[in-house]
Formats: C-alpha cells, sequence, structure tokens
C-alpha cells in the first residue's frame, strides 16, 4: 500500500482540533484501525504540515521531504493542502502574500515536481473564514483573510488541476453555503468539528475513487 504525505500549513498540521490533532491525524487514525482489522490494508500517513506555509514554502521543501520517504516500488499519493496563506493581504506591502500569477506559476510547479514521483496527486481546496474575525487578524494585525480573494485562490487551484487531470477536493464550496462559522475556532482555523468536516470530505473523496481501500 502506498504512503500518503500531506503537504500543507497550519490547518493540515492540525492546529486548534482539541480532540484528535487534526483532519489529517483523523485520516492516519481511520487508517490504522483498517490495518489493525486488516494487517493487509497499510496506508502510513505523514503529515507535513507547517504553521504560515505559502506555496513558496512548499517549493523550496516539497523534493527533499519527498525523497526521504521515497520507495520506488511504492509510489506515494500525495495531498496538498495549501494556499489560504499566499492570498492573505498584507497592508505594510499593499498586496496580497503571493499575486495570483505567482500562485498560478506555483501550483503548476508544485504539479510537475509532484509527477516525478507520483500519479496520485491531490489538492484540497482552501477553507472559507468569518471576515469579521480576521479582518485584521488577532495574531498578525498587517494581514486580513477576505473569502472573495480565497475563493479566486482557490478556483485557480481547481482550474490548475482541472488542465493538468489531477484530483481537486472541494472544500470552499460545500462549506461557505453551511453555517460554517460553527466549525471555525478563531475565523480563521477550524474547530475539531471543522476537522471532522474536512477528514469525512476527504475520506469519503478517496474511497469513492478507489485510493484506499
Amino acid at each position: 500500500m502506498p504512503r500518503i504525505l500531506v503537504f500543507g500549513d497550519s490547518i493540515s498540521h492540525g492546529y486548534y482540533d482539541k480532540e484528535k490533532g487534526g483532519w489529517t491525524q483523523r485520516l492516519n487514525i481511520f487508517l490504522t484501525e483498517k490495518k489493525l482489522s486488516n494487517s493487509e490494508i497499510d496506508y502510513p500517513v505523514y503529515d507535513l504540515g507547517i504553521s504560515g506555509n505559502t506555496t513558496e514554502e512548499i517549493l523550496k521543501r516539497f523534493e527533499t521531504e519527498t525523497k526521504a520517504r521515497f520507495e520506488e516500488d511504492k509510489k506515494p499519493i500525495i495531498i496538498f493542502a495549501i494556499g489560504i496563506n499566499d492570498s492573505y493581504f498584507v497592508e505594510t506591502k499593499g498586496s496580497v502574500e503571493v499575486s495570483l500569477d505567482k500562485f498560478t506559476e506555483n501550483i503548476q510547479k508544485i504539479i510537475d515536481l509532484a509527477k516525478n514521483f507520483s500519479s496520485t496527486i491531490i489538492f484540497i481546496g482552501l477553507t472559507p473564514v468569518e471576515e469579521e474575525k480576521v479582518n485584521p487578524m488577532p495574531w498578525a494585525p498587517d494581514k486580513t483573510w477576505n473569502n472573495e480573494i480565497i475563493k479566486k485562490y482557490n478556483d485557480t487551484i481547481k482550474k490548475i488541476c482541472k488542465a493538468n487531470e489531477i484530483y481537486f477536493i472541494e472544500i470552499f464550496e460545500k462549506l461557505i453555503v453551511t453555517n460554517y462559522r460553527k466549525l471555525l475556532e478563531d475565523g480563521g482555523h477550524p474547530n475539531s468539528k471543522g476537522h471532522q468536516k474536512i477528514y469525512e470530505i476527504v475520506r469519503d473523496f478517496l474511497l469513492k475513487n478507489n485510493l484506499i481501500k
């Protein structure tokens, strides 16, 4: 069975999930339980999320961290949950952290690099925020998240995935039409219920597409 490598930021790393350590860890628990009931099923999950990461940081570390966990006869499932930190507006810069043009270029570069290691590449869509609480961000007063901008970055990822014929798991559109604010801890990061929701969406997608058994 392939290893599952999850590259992302604080959300994929599980910030503010006080119960099980985030959606990535919840996926790991689910697959570990499967292994305990059937030793032939084994999908090790590697949480490679780092708080604050943008596509710029992912590009710098992707190859090194993937090579360290690569097995030639077991091509990994590579999951990217990245982009929301690229989209925030920085008052002192007068612009977003990573411009949409540069973001587009970075996502394509990430895909090109990932194809050297696997044919199973997945991007997780971005999550909506509660704007009243993150405009500005309490922990970074010169930064602001905005759902309109986040959606543009989310749609960009979706478009590039379609052009490259790789998997995209929609999160933003599924949550924005719900009472998603109850799924957030601080306006930007999911709480335990939010991580559970993301985990369920990801798990069901993997099962539906026969990427895991």
